[in-house]
């Protein structure tokens, strides 16, 4: 995991290019031994055959495959210009994040930056920004867009026998993502929770709260409070008002008599049905699948990234993705950042899901693509 300093940052650049922007960045590269004087070539030959811009307003200009020998070590330099740089297409950059990796570090740093750089109100906030604290801050996801709901807080089935126990393993999940100390942990064991229906439980709290986020548990076993059954439990850790898409699902599911559906989904059913920005990963029975493994040696960084999103870009069909060697998540394949969010390596595999009157042309376009390398052989 990268680990950014002030070290990382120089506010306040101008540059009246993207070129040049490059180049003051790769010399800084150079000034810290991160890589030799001669990357700079890399950097700008890889600029010119495939935009680095992300979207929102970053760009990660970074060397190609065959200018790796020349990293030192791996790191970044990261440059604040206030009032934009045209990286080409009128497409205004704020922050550029110039990549030094000697291997494929890369897909990992690209992985962390671009999951918050997606996020929805970043772009402005990087443009203000009047500090490196800001930028780090806001870099490392330390401002919070969207509250935590991850498979990692949630235990399907656990063998709980009453409430307490559920509330305890759902308390454990936030604490060890971090998102909250164990004063949360023992208050909330010690709280009455709320009856949604239909053996749905809701508890929640403020204290010794990190990061707002939400917990799942449901149970195998037989459950019951105050003589009501007892089928799943959610808990939500509140710092901030992140949470409150949560209680709007809630809100509904409980209005049209749906927890059923929550307290039977799949891990990758109930992200999707609390996420705020809702993916369109729900096959229709016309929904087309595809499964390929990545050949390219380096993984799917920038290039071979931006190749398969235009390869996507050419049909009407919604094509939705997964690395189901990595966090098994749904992104769209028409969308380099969350490509590039994928941290997609060598072998890993990818499941396509197109559903449009040319589904079954993308897919096969999709398929030849990444066997032919995606512009890399």
């Amino acid at each position: 995991m990268l680990t950014l300093t002030n070290n990382d940052i120089t506010m306040a650049q101008a540059a009246k290019d993207k070129m040049a922007a490059i180049e003051v960045l790769a010399k800084q590269m150079n000034e810290r031994g991160l890589v030799t004087a001669e990357y700079v070539t890399g950097m700008l030959n890889r600029e010119v055959q495939n935009s680095t811009f992300l979207g929102n307003g970053i760009a990660i200009p970074h060397g190609t495959t065959d200018t790796r020998s020349l990293v030192n070590q791996t790191g970044v330099v990261i440059h604040h210009f206030p009032n934009g740089v045209d990286w080409g297409d009128s497409n205004l950059v704020y922050v550029a994040i110039g990549i030094a990796a000697k291997s494929d570090e890369h897909l990992d740093i690209l992985k962390q930056l671009t999951k918050v750089l997606s996020v929805d109100g970043i772009e402005d906030k990087l443009k203000v920004a009047t500090n490196k604290e800001d930028i780090i801050s806001l870099l490392n996801g330390d401002v919070q867009f969207e509250a935590d709901f991850n498979q990692q807080l949630i235990q399907l089935n656990f063998p709980a026998t009453d409430i307490i126990q559920m509330t305890a393993v759902a308390g454990g999940l936030l604490k060890n993502q971090d998102a909250v100390d164990s004063p949360f942990v023992a208050e909330l064991v010690v709280k009455e929770p709320t009856h949604l229906g239909n053996g749905l439980w809701l508890i929640s709290g403020e204290k010794a709260v990190k990061r707002s986020a939400m917990a799942f548990v449901t149970t195998s076993e037989l459950c019951k409070i105050n003589n009501k059954e007892v089928k799943g439990l959610i808990a939500i850790a509140a710092c901030n008002h992140t949470h409150q898409h949560f209680l709007k699902v809630l809100s509904d599911c409980v209005f049209e008599q749906q927890q059923e559906q929550l307290l039977t989904a799949t891990l990758d059913k109930l992200i999707d049905l609390f996420s705020a920005s809702k993916s369109t990963d729900i096959k229709t029975d016309d929904a087309l699948t595809g499964t390929f493994k990545i050949n390219n040696t380096h993984g799917l960084h920038a290039r071979p990234s931006a190749m398969l999103v235009a390869t996507a870009k050419e049909f009407n069909a919604n094509i939705m993705v997964k690395n189901l060697d990595g966090e098994s998540k749904a992104v769209n394949a028409k969308s380099l950042m969350k490509v590039i969010g994928l941290g997609i390596k060598y072998g890993d595999r990818l499941e396509f899901i197109v559903d449009g009157d040319d589904a079954s042309l993308a897919l096969k376009a999709i398929g030849e693509a990444i066997a032919s390398g995606l512009s890399e052989g």
